[in-house]
């Protein structure tokens, strides 16, 4: 194998790792949380939501910052247009832990963090007339606004809001340079349905349905010309097969296991390790993978378009033996996945991202492949598993989601780890994207194109064939992550949670019922019998016997 394969098999290998790692149904900026560790009681019993403090200067709309609602007070009101135009104010004492200096007619308060407790802050703004309550944090992040549980003067008819400390400075620097501020509170609800979520499920779906006739028109090429080989007798039938087996990584049942292992080790290592550099590092391999993937897509593309370039080769030092037409479409995909890595903060980066993981995921399920489906049952019955664990049940141990985190970045102060197809959420007021893990897409899909393949090489009709519902059971499964995801207000879902059940149960289904089961469990490829050694007559029977003799 030569050095271009084993740098590509060794980049692909890390970013299918770290594809299962944001192999989860998460919404960027849920806006409503909840926390078990801080329990409802009368007076104290609101969600955390996120709020927009929408600020105007001298009559002209300024700034809008993002702060978090607090447990306590009244709720914020969900329309702008029933948002209150308020005057800001700064406190003093700036506290706010003891009653300001002089009365507030229904202005808004900003207040500082520390020196007594949030609902003492709240009651005292309150008491002076204030209309609402601007809490500044010491420190860059939100902050979830609780009570004490001996707390019992809770009955705070004003909202409360928290502001990062870079939105405080802000704040006050227009209140000391301007001689009017006003702000306006709201907290806009998110749309039942997006129409990302539609384009997305389109996306994914598009994506394995390409990959999978990709796969079965390779593996029909290879049978066509196994036989052709077997039928002429040729001696160069084992190099053939040596050939087209090294194009080909099929998964064992070990592999499977330790794959899901390993990734879990890798999630951890992520989890521990996240932060800035950390996600730049995970850029270089996501971008390499990407590049390599959209070279391999462009050039069985191109190929059918020119011919002979495809078909003259060159030997390139460190590459070894590349077609003249790999040569010339190369620069352009590194070219394309630098463009991408330099500018994927801006808002139309998220295009090229999608571009590079559809190209990557395409050319994974052309190269890796189920022989059967006891491998499958086993990969996607650990990956269920590891789903669910690392999404709902390692929050025992870690005290939060570790997928959920990972997934988003929480840690880094980026977007999340890049493995993921996003876009943008277009009618949602908070912005954002609508995501889905590398994960969701590679495992039901190494399963969907084993059905195909398997369709094609019995010869069997796509209504008579397993690709038909296959494909039809991904989309259900998939679709039924997005309402789960939108019944549980956003937070996040593991998708392998509903796509497995959906995929895997549909084909082990059908199989027992078509007594198909046997052979696709074992050997995954239907029996068809040798025509090369077939013997038609006794005559035939005789004539061998009398040879052997």
């Amino acid at each position: 194998m030569d050095l271009q394969k084993v740098v590509f098999f060794l980049t692909l290998y890390a970013v299918i790792l770290l594809g299962l790692e944001s192999s989860c149904g998460v919404r960027a900026g849920d806006i409503v949380h909840d926390d078990d560790s801080a329990p409802k009681k009368p007076g104290c019993e609101n969600d955390f939501v996120l709020v927009k403090v929408q600020t105007w200067i001298n009559g002209q709309e300024n700034r809008e910052f993002v702060g978090v609602g607090a447990r306590f007070g009244t709720t914020i009101v969900s329309k702008e247009k029933n948002a209150d135009y308020s005057r800001l104010t700064l406190s003093n004492p700036r506290d706010c832990c003891s009653p300001p200096k002089k009365k507030l007619s229904g202005d808004v308060i900003m207040v500082v963090r520390g020196n007594c407790k949030f609902t003492t802050k709240a009651n005292v703004a309150q008491d002076a007339g204030a209309s609402a309550v601007l809490i500044i944090n010491t420190q860059k992040e939100l902050y979830k606004m609780v009570c004490e549980p001996d707390e019992t003067d809770l009955d705070i008819h004003i909202p409360a809001v928290m502001l990062p400390k870079d939105a405080g400075v802000s704040l006050e620097k227009m209140l000391l340079n301007n001689t009017s501020v006003s702000v306006q509170l709201y907290s806009p609800r998110r749309p039942v349905v997006d129409i990302a979520e539609v384009f997305l499920w389109l996306m994914a779906v598009c994506t394995i349905l390409c990959a999978s006739y990709w796969s079965a028109w390779s593996a029909r090429e290879a049978a066509i010309e196994h036989e052709k080989q077997l039928k002429d007798a040729s001696d160069e039938l084992e190099d053939t097969e040596r050939r087209s087996s090294g194009d080909v990584l099929e998964i064992s049942v070990t592999l499977a296991v330790l794959f899901v292992v390993v990734a879990s080790c890798f999630l951890i290592l992520l989890y521990k390790l996240m932060s800035s550099w950390f996600i730049e590092l995970l850029v270089v391999l996501f971008g390499i993978g990407g590049a390599e993937g959209l070279q391999t897509c462009l050039a069985a593309l191109l190929s059918r378009v020119f011919k002979s370039a495809a078909q003259s080769f060159i030997k390139v030092p460190f590459l070894g033996v590349v077609s003249y037409l790999t040569l010339a479409i190369t620069p352009f995909c590194i070219g394309f996945a630098a463009v991408w890595a330099v500018y994927r903060n801006l808002s139309f980066g998220w295009i090229g991202q999608d571009i590079l993981g559809i190209a990557l995921i395409i050319t994974v399920l052309q190269i890796v492949r189920l022989p059967n489906l006891k491998v499958g049952t086993v990969l996607l019955s650990c990956a269920f598993l590891y789903d669910i664990f690392w999404v709902f049940l390692s929050k025992m141990f870690f005290h939060e989601s570790v997928m959920i985190v990972v997934a988003r970045g929480d840690k880094s102060g980026e977007d999340g780890i890049p493995m993921l197809l996003k876009i943008p959420r277009i009618f949602d007021p908070w912005g954002g994207f609508s995501i889905i893990g590398f994960g969701d897409i590679l495992l039901p899909g190494l399963l969907v194109a084993f059905s195909l393949r398997y369709d094609w090489l019995a010869k069997k009709t796509l209504r008579d064939g397993y690709f038909l519902w296959a494909m039809f059971a991904y989309g259900l499964g998939l679709l039924v992550t997005y309402v789960a995801l939108n019944l549980m207000d956003g937070h996040g879902q593991p998708a392998l949670l509903y796509i497995v059940p959906f995929t895997l149960g549909t084909f082990l289904m059908l199989g027992l019922k078509r007594g198909d089961l046997e052979v696709l469990w074992t050997s995954g490829v239907p029996e068809r019998p040798c025509q090369h050694l077939q013997l038609h007559s006794d005559n035939d029977v005789e004539e061998l016997l009398s040879q052997d003799k």
